[in-house]
C-alpha cells in the first residue's frame, strides 16, 4: 500500500503572479519540470504551497489542476491536516479526491494536544477515509512532537496509516521510529539536509522542498542513498548542502520561489505574511547556482 511513497516526493509550491493570483501555467511548468527530473510522486497543498493563504475554492482548483496536468504520470498525495479534527474530517469527505493516492496529515498545531489527543485526532482521520495516510511530524512548526510510541500505536491500529514524514531533526527519535515501526509502515524524511544519513539508518525516502528546484541532483542523491551508494549520495549531498540551507534561511518557500524565478518557471511572488528573500540572500543564491551550473 505504501510502495508509492518511497523515494522522492516533492511538496509543490503554489506559483503566484505579481497580482497574487494563482499562476496555473507556471504550476504546469513546475509539474513537468519535477517529473522530467525524476521525482517519484507529487505532494499537493502542503505547507510549502502557502496553503494557509489559499481560499477553500483555490485549494480545490489547485488540487484539480495538479491531478489533471499530472495525467496519472506519478502518484499524488494531498495535504489534509489541521488542528480542528472535525473540520479535517469534513474536508476529507467534501473534497474530490479522485486521482489522489494518499493524504499527508500534519499533527495538530498551536493547541498542543497530549499524545492521547494526537492519537484520537489521527484515529478520526483514519476512520474517515480508505486512502493511505502519511502522518506529518514537524515540531518546529506545530509546537508538539508525535512520539515514536504514538506513531507505532497508530500504525498498528489502522492499516491505512502507512507512513510518517518525520521532521523532528532528532536522529535518536528517527532511529527509534525505524526500529519500532511495523513491517508495512514507512519512515520518510521531512528534512532535506538529513535524508542521506537518514537513509543510512533505514528511512525509505523524503518529502522534499528542495526537489522543487534542485530536482535532478536531489532525486539522484536520494536514489543513490536508498541503494546504499553513499559515495555518490554523499558527493551530491555536499554539492547541494549550502543551496538547501539558503532555501530556508528566510523561510519556506521564499528561497524556492527565488530559485524557480531564476529558472524561468514562475514569478518571485508570495502572499503575505510571507515576503520574497532579501537582496543579500538573492545574491547568495545566485552565487550558489553558479557553482552547480
Amino acid at each position: 500500500m505504501n510502495q508509492n511513497f518511497q523515494g522522492t516526493g516533492v511538496a509543490l509550491i503554489t506559483p503566484f503572479r505579481a497580482d497574487k493570483s494563482i499562476d496555473f501555467e507556471a504550476l504546469s511548468k513546475l509539474i513537468d519540470y519535477v517529473i522530467d527530473n525524476g521525482v517519484n510522486y507529487l505532494v499537493a497543498l502542503g505547507t510549502t504551497a502557502e496553503t494557509p493563504t489559499l481560499s477553500e475554492a483555490e485549494k480545490k482548483e489547485v488540487l484539480a489542476h495538479i491531478v489533471k496536468h499530472n495525467n496519472k504520470r506519478v502518484p499524488i498525495v494531498c495535504g489534509m491536516g489541521g488542528n480542528n479534527t472535525a473540520e479535517v474530517v469534513r474536508l476529507i469527505n467534501e473534497y474530490n479526491l479522485d486521482g489522489v493516492s494518499g493524504l499527508l496529515s500534519v499533527s495538530p498545531y498551536y493547541n498542543k494536544p497530549t499524545q492521547e489527543g494526537i492519537y484520537q485526532h489521527f484515529k478520526a482521520i483514519a476512520e474517515a477515509t480508505k486512502l493511505p495516510i502519511i502522518l506529518y511530524n514537524v515540531p518546529g512548526r506545530t509546537s508538539g512532537n508525535i512520539l515514536p510510541a504514538t506513531t507505532v500505536r497508530l500504525a498498528n491500529d489502522f492499516k491505512n496509516i502507512v507512513a510518517i514524514k518525520e521532521a523532528s531533526g532528532n536522529m535518536t527519535q528517527c532511529m527509534e521510529l525505524v526500529q519500532m515501526a511495523p513491517e508495512h509502515f514507512t519512515v520518510l524524511s521531512g528534512d532535506d539536509n538529513l535524508i542521506v544519513p537518514q537513509a543510512a539508518i533505514g528511512f525509505k525516502g523524503v518529502i522534499s522542498v528542495a526537489a522543487n528546484c534542485f530536482t535532478k541532483d536531489f532525486t539522484n542523491m536520494v536514489n543513490a542513498a536508498l541503494i546504499g551508494d553513499f559515495s555518490t549520495s554523499r558527493a551530491l549531498h555536499y554539492k547541494l548542502l549550502k543551496g538547501i540551507d539558503l532555501l530556508f534561511v528566510e523561510g519556506n518557500p521564499a528561497g524556492v520561489k527565488y530559485v524557480l524565478h531564476q529558472l524561468n518557471i514562475c514569478e518571485n511572488s508570495l502572499r503575505l505574511p510571507l515576503v520574497p528573500v532579501s537582496n543579500n540572500t538573492e545574491n547568495a543564491i545566485k552565487e550558489f547556482l553558479k557553482t552547480i551550473g
